[in-house]
């Protein structure tokens, strides 16, 4: 080495330095310091095996200044001197005792890794040719192919004009696979309660799909992951945990009827919209619809178990039907039940229902002779509990009579008939 240093020529300390450099790289980082009287000198810092080979020198920028080696990334070689200095991943070898044929990741974002790949070649990129304030512009979200036969599942507020309550440019859209290939994508179905729809492209090929899975296996602080394409940034993919499994509409401040959603932490933003929600079986649990703008961390997924329930409706009657009753409803849990027998001497013994707070006038359930105060212990022959066990039970039996057993005061019980009538799909 003294040999070899005695016959170089050097220009400057400089030239000297990034000599220096490639020892360091091997043992630790080098960094220069100039003193007050303008002397440089170099100090080597120990550094870790990973972090060694992805310092390089770089010249001094400042007087009094420590600076750090920068990544081999830039393209600018000249600052080296003309040494040709390289370093890569490819070359690294790993420190003794760590076994260098395992794949395995301990902190679980293999099964995360292993979920999404299953999933992943099914997302697909939608845009649809809007028109806002008489200005031509592009909405784009996301999609999940759920058939081979190319049908795909996203949300029906990417497709649909809210505001006209009608589907835009002539139900077609863009449809971009993970592969670049663009389909002209038909929209079959969109349901704006919900806000699912169902868009179809066609192909002599089989399209890769995912599977969709059920939702009313998930906990509270289970691993999810949502996936999609929010701010034009195909690919996306955001872990976080379900915080809750049943939360309702009225909750978040939504209007209409009554729906629940999935809450999750996972980040979701604008162009997430219709993404699929997996969990760590790769298995869609949900789609991802909205986010609190306000809030960082509350977002929301249509359950799988409802996005099943309205396919299956889609096929069967072309579109959703919703039975309405014209009730206001309140589950009874047993300290309701406590505190409403404290108030009220005649109120019924009973274990669970569902207390009627008002009856619509000249709606099915005034027809059939429910008033307030009833509380609905049997619905079509079955016992209830939930206004979702007699949501659930109602399914799409419009214009059917139901039977509805109800408990009165001084727990008298009286059968009724009521026939749920359609929902108006415009509202």
């Amino acid at each position: 080495m003294r040999q070899f240093l005695r016959q170089a020529r050097f220009s400057d300390a400089y030239s000297l330095l990034r000599l220096l450099s490639l020892a360091a790289a091997g043992s630790g980082a080098l960094y220069l310091n100039r003193d007050a009287d303008a002397k440089t000198t170099a100090s080597v810092v120990t550094a870790t095996a990973p972090l060694r080979y992805l310092l390089l020198l770089e010249r001094p920028i400042a007087k009094d200044s420590m600076i750090p080696c920068r990544s081999v990334v830039d393209p600018d070689w000249s600052s080296y001197g003309g040494i040709g200095l390289f370093l890569s991943r490819i070359g690294y070898v790993a420190p003794e005792g760590v076994n260098k044929g395992s794949s395995e990741v301990s902190d679980g974002s293999n099964s995360i890794a292993a979920a999404v790949a299953k999933v992943l070649p099914a997302i697909v990129l939608i845009s649809v040719p809007k028109k806002m304030d008489n200005k031509s512009c592009t909405s784009i979200g996301s999609g999940t192919i759920v058939d081979a036969d190319g049908t795909i599942l996203t949300c029906a507020h990417l497709v649909v004009d809210f505001q006209g309550r009608k589907v835009v440019s002539e139900d077609k859209v863009d449809v971009t696979l993970q592969d670049g290939q663009t389909f002209v994508g038909t929209v079959l179905n969109a349901d704006l309660h919900s806000d699912i729809a169902i868009v179809k492209i066609n192909s002599k090929t089989p399209f890769p799909a995912a599977k969709l899975g059920s939702s009313c296996k998930l906990h509270p602080g289970e691993s999810v992951v949502a996936l999609g394409n929010p701010h034009f940034l195909r690919n996306t993919i955001t872990a976080g945990i379900v915080s809750c499994v049943d939360r309702k509409s009225s909750e978040i401040g939504l209007g209409g009827m009554l729906r629940e959603y999935i809450q999750i932490d996972c980040a979701v933003n604008p162009g997430n919209s219709g993404g699929p929600l997996i969990n760590l079986d790769g298995e869609i649990v949900g789609v991802n619809i909205m986010g609190r703008k306000s809030a960082a961390g509350l977002n929301f997924a249509v359950p799988s178990d409802t996005v099943s329930k309205i396919v299956e409706q889609f096929k069967k009657n072309g579109r959703v039907l919703r039975p309405w009753l014209g009730l206001k409803m309140l589950d009874l849990n047993k300290m309701i039940i406590v505190q409403l027998k404290r108030r009220h001497a005649t109120f019924p013994s009973i274990k669970k229902g569902v207390l009627v707070l008002m009856v619509s006038p000249g709606s099915p359930a005034d027809r059939a002779g429910m008033r307030p105060g009833d509380i609905v212990i049997e619905f079509h022959g079955k016992p209830v509990g939930s206004i979702t066990e007699i949501v659930e039970l109602m399914d799409d039996k419009v214009g059917i009579p139901l039977k509805v057993v109800v408990k009165r005061e001084k727990g008298t019980s009286v059968t009724l008939t009521v026939i749920p009538e359609e929902v108006n799909p415009e509202l």
